[in-house]
């Protein structure tokens, strides 16, 4: 018999739901804030000819975070970033604000592709959120960062014994029921992991990645917006590379961030796929409605589910709820109109409720009501974490597939980028994650069929209590994954 889930359970009337969502704005909550506050400088756009010592393709965290490394590794180079559109309006400035040490996805995932160096891997992924921290105060970047820990929550009675596998005594502690609902008062709560601050920080993502651009004003960098790169060559000493104005630049090396979007190399062109994912924002809560719902140490929030949600709640109080649906297209295309989706931003608002019935209409200080509602494309890899290489003999490097944790792990792979065009030998680059790449996915049509059937069989183990069908092992065994 098939297993109903906590959401489905837990439904609450369509018709409360439906008051949460009246008169929200599609649009970006940091993005929206971001400007109000005067921090979405308009940027000049690249025209003529001209060169630079790096030049890095996308204005992004890896952009930035690479080129303020730079700068700061070897002043006085000339350092150029070209962002397609405006700095931070993709992924950068509109995700769940999470910060996690992995640079793995995860330990499961970290140990399961690479059990002889996870350790190792481990040490530097806290080491990089050590070094994130202390970037931004030395930087003057006030983004919020908060290492507020966070809360992986037991809403199954199977997912129970999971947040005790994942517990070490240490930074990884499993909390009964009662302690889960003394921090978060969500009565189907059955328990919860609880990730230390030493592991998982929150931010507000569009200020991070608009105060990583002034950072890199400060620092000489030059930032060009709508300057979309549509050509990459090699050259004689360097490589040439063409906007779609028209404008010229040669570069003596380049560090390509492209994200989602599609790669100027087409070796890379099958290693990611972009995959949407939806989200919403409430109003700031009121106290009484702050009192109600607990969270006082304002955790990152997580539930267990294979279809996962994320959230995270504001230092003004709202809450930050997004994740379950994963969508690609056919294709791999990205487009405006695959945000708009009012089907999957209502059962985002009911999965909320289910969770948090006293925010319900009616409820607490009269209930809750969303703000903002929007969308945003992940870089999905078959291995969920970042791959890395270089091409034109040695003078362009690269890292995509983030695979929807790279606020964190975008700063390390920075690092990896400007090693990796050092030519150095680094503890980095000799890590076998740098030094080989996962597998591609298959080309169209094979992979829209079996990303519907991936996330079909993802469902389906939601549905029998957590237990992975004979699909979901077989990906697991060669490698190939699908998440956000």
């Amino acid at each position: 018999m098939q297993h109903s889930t906590f959401y489905e359970r837990n439904a609450p009337d369509p018709a409360l739901v439906e008051r949460t969502l009246v008169g929200t704005a599609f649009g970006v909550h940091w993005l929206d804030a971001a400007a109000r506050a005067g921090l979405r400088a308009e940027r000049a756009q690249l025209r003529g000819s001209t060169a630079a010592d790096l030049v890095v393709v996308g204005g992004g965290y890896l952009g930035l975070w690479t080129a303020v490394l730079a700068a700061r590794r070897e002043p006085g180079r000339r350092i150029v970033v070209l962002e397609a559109a405006r700095v931070g309006w993709a992924a950068s400035g509109r995700n769940g604000g999470w910060v996690d040490a992995s640079i793995t996805h995860g330990e499961q995932n970290g140990r399961s592709r690479w059990p002889d160096e996870f350790e190792t891997l481990e040490r530097l992924g806290r080491e990089n959120l050590d070094a994130f921290e202390r970037d931004l105060a030395e930087l003057g970047v006030d983004c919020g960062f908060a290492r507020v820990g966070a809360l992986q929550l037991a809403l199954e009675e199977h997912q129970v014994a999971w947040t005790q596998e994942a517990a070490d005594g240490a930074d990884r502690v499993a909390l009964s029921a009662e302690e889960a609902r003394a921090r978060l008062h969500a009565p189907g709560v059955l328990g919860a992991a609880l990730q230390s601050g030493r592991l998982v920080a929150t931010v507000d993502p569009a200020r991070l990645v608009l105060e990583l651009a002034a950072a890199a004003d400060r620092l000489g960098i030059e930032v060009y917006e709508r300057s979309r790169v549509r050509a990459l060559s090699g050259e004689a000493g360097g490589v040439l590379l063409t906007t779609v104005g028209g404008a010229t630049i040669r570069a003596g090396q380049v560090a390509l961030a492209t994200n989602a979007f599609p790669s100027l190399l087409a070796r890379n062109r099958l290693m990611t796929i972009p995959v949407y994912d939806y989200a919403l924002m409430t109003e700031p809560l009121t106290s009484a409605q702050r009192e109600a719902i607990g969270w006082a140490g304002r955790e990152g929030l997580g539930d267990l589910a294979n279809q996962f949600h994320y959230a995270q709640i504001t230092a003004e109080g709202r809450i930050l709820w997004g994740g379950y649906d994963a969508i690609h297209h056919a294709g791999g295309r990205i487009r405006a109109r695959y945000e708009d989706r009012p089907d999957l931003h209502r059962r985002l608002a009911a999965h909320f409720l289910a969770l948090f019935p006293q925010l319900a209409p009616g409820g607490v200080d009269g209930g809750v009501r969303f703000s903002h509602r929007w969308a945003g494309v992940i870089d999905t890899s078959t291995r969920f974490a970042a791959f890395y290489g270089t091409a034109r003999r040695g003078r362009v490097a690269y890292a995509a597939g983030f695979t929807g944790l790279g606020v964190g792990a975008t700063r390390f792979a920075a690092e990896v980028l400007l090693d990796l065009l050092g030519g150095e030998a680094t503890e980095r680059t000799e890590l076998e994650m740098v030094r080989r790449r996962g597998l591609p996915f298959p080309p169209e049509p094979a992979v829209s069929v079996g990303v519907a059937a991936m996330r079909a069989a993802m469902d389906a183990a939601d549905h029998r209590e957590g237990r992975r069908g004979v699909f979901l092992r077989t990906m697991d065994a060669v490698g190939l994954g699908f998440d956000s």
